[in-house]
């Protein structure tokens, strides 16, 4: 009897249902959860063991495509999803149709014992003659078991009686229908099956597995023979536990728990990955060791491979890095900044060569589109030519932003005493001048430095502790790899070691230049804010002002994990 029954769509959208008499809550929940997970990706000749079922399904789809096809044609599925389809009555008369010839089909009458070939056997019977008579008396039938014997040049008069092997042989086949074989090899499999562990086939014997059957939960068959369908003993199954269509279904729900030897063919082949795209690869070493730790010993997910798996842990782990630990909003701190009547101070650090002052200069011009007022403090005294490339950029930006537009006074302003000075005084003298003409922001430039250059980090040092400014931002390019890590680790330890509080200031943000010359190339990123724990508050994509951006984690990381 069939409980429940439903149309839909091939967008999943319920057309008509119907509901036996037994059910009494609707199935819409469990159905669409079942369609979801399930049934789209197992057939449903797995589940059901009707065996009408292939014949009702394809006349109940004719029926109703017939009677409601100009009508889905014409509106749609969607229009017609407040409509009630009256299907009900084609519906129980075409049920009722594949029932009764489901029955008709299956129905089968016992013989009487006089009407089998069985009640025919008489004891002359069982006596073999040379001459064929009990060819004669057994009409000419023959068993399948019994062998052919040559017919005799001469008749005998002497019968002589056939040996015991092939005399039981007989007696057990001679006579029986082929129905009846076939049930008696069925109580030969079970009584073989059900005696114990104890008995123990001979040398002889081949022994065939026994496999259970898709089509009728609870049957086996042979593997050496036609899959006839056999009922399978209690004792034959492992465990006990659910049958049928619970146990199909629990092949297929993901089971599986990760090991360490599960994962490392697929995180050697990721650690590759992040190291051709510039990932240090110390830090990629790190992320495949965390993201295995993190997955021992996890069940797999349904229809999950341990590549996804992997992928997917190791994709979650990489956003979580590059989103901020902290908050990071440079105009609200500048603007709680204001209230206290101070400038709000940046100083920019970085090795050699990787753009502190095209971003300084960028980064002011954003300021300035959000209405701030900037003083920049030239505290290169070391590099040539470092003042006058402040200057520049200095007209350029008033050029865009005339006084006219802000009150009469320049957005910008350059605070500069010239080369071989000591960086950490011109910082002090800045701070005080810009706290005396009211600017709202000062950004700190200064000369840039290798890591491994001791005097120059010690200045660098000095210049952040005695002057203590609200943000330090390292400025480093997109295109390094293992030497990221080494001038961040250094950086901030030369910051540690020469501080004069016990409270040392570290790094607080990243600068990524030149992001836009490496493609997907995006590893740089990685490695800095997974060696620091800070977040990259900038990225530089160009020449111009404008090509400043912040940072979309899940861009990067889809960046970082194309193929």
């Amino acid at each position: 009897m069939l409980d429940f029954f439903t149309i839909f769509s091939k967008g999943g959208i319920v057309l008509w249902c119907f509901q036996g008499a037994g059910v009494k809550e609707s199935f819409t929940g469990p159905v669409n959860a079942l369609i979801r997970s399930v049934i789209l990706q197992v057939g449903f000749q797995n589940i059901l063991t009707l065996t009408y079922v292939d014949k009702f399904i394809d006349d109940v789809q004719l029926r109703f495509r017939d009677r409601y096809k100009n009508e889905l044609v014409q509106k749609g599925a969607l229009m017609l999803l407040n409509n009630s389809f009256e299907f009900e009555d084609d519906f129980q008369r075409i049920l009722r149709e594949a029932e009764e010839t489901s029955r008709t089909r299956s129905t089968t009458y016992m013989r009487a014992f006089q009407e089998s070939e069985k009640s025919k056997k008489t004891v002359k019977s069982m006596i073999e003659t040379k001459g064929g008579d009990k060819g004669k008396e057994q009409g000419g039938k023959k068993s399948k078991s019994s062998k052919k014997e040559p017919p005799a040049p001469e008749p005998a008069k002497v019968e002589k009686p056939s040996p015991p092997a092939q005399k039981a042989v007989q007696n057990g086949n001679q006579g029986l229908t082929p129905e009846e074989i076939i049930q008696k090899k069925r109580e030969e499999f079970i009584r073989k099956h059900t005696a114990g562990p104890t008995e123990k086939p001979s040398k002889q014997t081949k022994v065939f597995p026994v496999f259970d059957c898709l089509c009728m939960p609870g049957f086996s068959f042979y593997a050496n023979k036609h899959p006839v369908c056999l009922p399978l003993p209690p004792s034959s199954k492992k465990g006990g536990g659910f049958g049928g269509m619970f146990g199909m279904l629990k092949g297929l729900v993901g089971s599986k728990s990760l090991s360490q030897e599960d994962m490392e063919p697929v995180l050697e082949k990721m650690k590759e990955h992040l190291i051709a795209k510039n990932v240090a690869a110390e830090i990629a070493s790190q992320l495949c060791d965390s993201v295995a730790k993190k997955l021992e010993g996890k069940v797999m997910g349904t229809f999950t491979t341990v590549a996804s798996t992997v992928k997917q842990a190791l994709q979650d782990s990489l956003v979580q890095i590059l989103q901020p630990k902290r908050r990071v909003d440079i105009l609200r701190d500048v603007m709680e900044a204001q209230s206290q009547r101070r400038p709000f101070v940046i100083t920019f650090c970085g090795v050699n060569g990787v753009g502190k002052s095209t971003n300084l200069a960028k980064i002011s011009y954003w300021l300035i589109e959000n209405g701030f007022t900037v003083l920049i403090a030239a505290c290169d005294t070391f590099r040539a030519g470092a003042v006058e490339q402040l200057r520049t950029h200095q007209r350029r930006l008033n050029a865009l932003h005339p006084p006219e537009k802000h009150g009469g006074q320049p957005v910008v302003q350059l605070y500069e005493k010239g080369y071989g000075k000591d960086a950490a005084g011109i910082a002090m003298e800045a701070i005080a001048y810009a706290r005396n003409q009211a600017f709202d922001v000062v950004l700190v430039d200064t000369a840039g430095r290798m890591q491994d250059n001791a005097p120059l980090m010690t200045a660098l040092a000095k210049l952040i502790a005695v002057n203590m400014p609200d943000l330090v931002l390292f400025v480093g390019e997109a295109l390094v790899g293992n030497e990221a890590v080494d001038q961040l680790v250094k950086f901030n330890q030369a910051l540690a070691d020469h501080s004069m509080s016990e409270k040392p200031r570290l790094i607080d943000g990243i600068v990524l230049t030149k992001f836009d010359t490496i493609d997907d190339k995006v590893g740089a990123a990685i490695s800095m804010t997974y060696i620091t724990g800070q977040p990259i508050v900038f990225v530089g994509t160009g020449q111009t002002y404008n090509d400043l951006r912040s940072l979309n984690a899940r861009a990067v990381v889809g960046a970082l994990m194309k193929a």
